[in-house]
């Protein structure tokens, strides 16, 4: 390949890279660049493709995490993820083998499962949220020990 074709698919993948902003492809123009160096060295086109696979994979198994933790320290958790550890009246017989239950969290009806399958809750009980799994509550039994603390 020549310098030029590196060239234009570093391009490409910067351009990918703007669009949509969430450091998805910038690993692979560094990756590009590379192999740009690689082909101006005047080493094969396999040497070129070696070199930009290693190099993209390398900076997107070890940088991306690091780079997405100090892009955006400040991530603005869901709603959804608010409700995790939230204490919930049962509404509705919660009983995973039936498919059925309820609870209310914050004046709203929720479909509620249990996190154990052998766990059945009774209306009028409290659950604490463990998980939301689509517009599911996944919830665990309060002990009278947790209502009391």
């Amino acid at each position: 390949m020549t310098v030029l074709i590196w060239l234009i698919i570093m391009i490409i993948f910067l351009i990918a890279e703007a669009v949509t902003v969430g450091l998805a492809t910038i690993w692979f123009a560094a990756g590009a660049l590379a192999a740009m160096g690689v082909c101006a060295l005047g080493f094969g086109t396999f040497a070129q493709f070696v070199v930009f696979f290693i190099v993209s994979m390398v900076l997107l198994i070890f940088t991306r995490p690091f780079a997405l933790k100090y892009i955006n320290p400040n991530k603005i958790r869901t709603n959804y993820e608010d409700v995790v550890d939230k204490t919930v009246k049962i509404t509705g017989r919660v009983d995973n083998i039936n498919g059925t239950g309820t609870a209310v969290l914050n004046g709203q009806e929720w479909t509620a499962r249990s996190k154990r399958e052998d766990e059945i809750l009774e209306e009028g009980e409290l659950a604490r949220v463990v998980e939301v799994t689509g517009v599911k509550l996944i919830v665990v039994k309060i002990s009278p020990e947790e209502r009391e603390s």
